[in-house]
């Protein structure tokens, strides 16, 4: 299911890119939706405040829209890492993509962590860790 998540990461990782306006299309080929229905949600997500669309020209996040997608960014950034690192799920981008906006922040938080005590254990079994 693609939502508001989902396209407020997409447009938030080009805005990183510089690629702002973000073009239809764009946002269309990222979500995997028809240019039509991905006009309809920008137009959306214009009424609710969290973009800024000009039809043709592309969509903007507004200072609402990248406050909540840099959270989304952050939830995504986990669950792609932890997809990739700990399950080695070949298409770990787009199974965090799928899910971003259905996690809780306590799931993230734990996956977070561990993902952090995986690296720290890691880092004890290198040959020059002060540990060993």
């Amino acid at each position: 299911m693609t939502g508001t998540p989902q396209y407020l990461l997409v447009l938030y990782r080009a805005e990183r890119h510089g690629n702002v306006p973000v073009p239809p299309g764009t946002v269309a080929d990222a979500v995997g939706r028809s240019p039509a229905a991905t006009t309809e949600m920008l137009q959306r997500l214009d009424e609710r405040g969290l973009v800024a669309h000009e039809p043709y020209d592309g969509a903007a996040l507004t200072a609402e829209g990248r406050e909540r997608a840099a959270d989304l960014y952050g939830t995504y950034v986990t669950l792609s890492r932890f997809f990739d690192e700990v399950l080695d799920l070949p298409d770990h981008e787009r199974e965090a993509m799928t899910l971003v906006g259905a996690i809780s922040p306590t799931v993230v938080d734990r996956l977070a962590t561990t993902l952090l005590d995986a690296d720290a254990a890691s880092a004890d079994d290198r040959p020059d860790s002060p540990r060993q």
